[in-house]
């Protein structure tokens, strides 16, 4: 099978693997990872067997990049400001409320509906993703969908 220049994907799918890790991970964490999922597809794309989907590949290589990054940043510490300094210091509110809430919803409920409606994939597309059954996937989606409309 002859796969089209790497280049050219990227041409094709650049945006939605951008909107994917920014979504899963936020715009600051978003911004590495996206050029480490860049790197993993890269070093991995001349022994690929099948290039049907290469979106779907993208944002598989994607989603394990954000779940590495969580379990790292869960082993981490996170700096903090003095505490007189902290309690002054309002947060930021929200950028949107509707990604905001899309940010609480649990981890599976998220990436499935991320990947479905960001990634713009089908269901059994956002399963590989995600690393779960197609029905699982529909599910986390239909339970995402539903808890983003009962909090909105």
């Amino acid at each position: 099978m002859v796969l089209p220049p790497f280049a050219l994907v990227l041409d094709d799918h650049q945006d939605v693997l951008w909107r994917y890790v920014v979504a899963m991970a936020g715009p600051h964490d978003g911004a590495d990872l996206y050029q480490e999922t860049l790197v993993a597809a890269l070093r991995t794309y001349p022994a690929l067997h099948d290039a049907t989907n290469l979106r779907s590949w993208l944002l598989t290589i994607a989603h394990a990049k954000v779940v590495d990054a969580a379990r790292a940043g869960s082993r981490r510490p996170v700096p903090v400001a003095e505490p007189e300094a902290a309690a002054t210091h309002l947060p930021e509110p929200a950028d949107d409320e509707l990604w905001g809430a899309v940010a609480r919803l649990p981890d599976k409920q998220r990436a499935a509906v991320v990947a479905r409606y960001v990634g713009d994939l089908a269901y059994a597309d956002v399963a590989r993703v995600v690393g779960c059954t197609e029905a699982a996937a529909r599910q986390n989606v239909r339970a995402g969908l539903a808890r983003l409309r009962e909090e909105l």
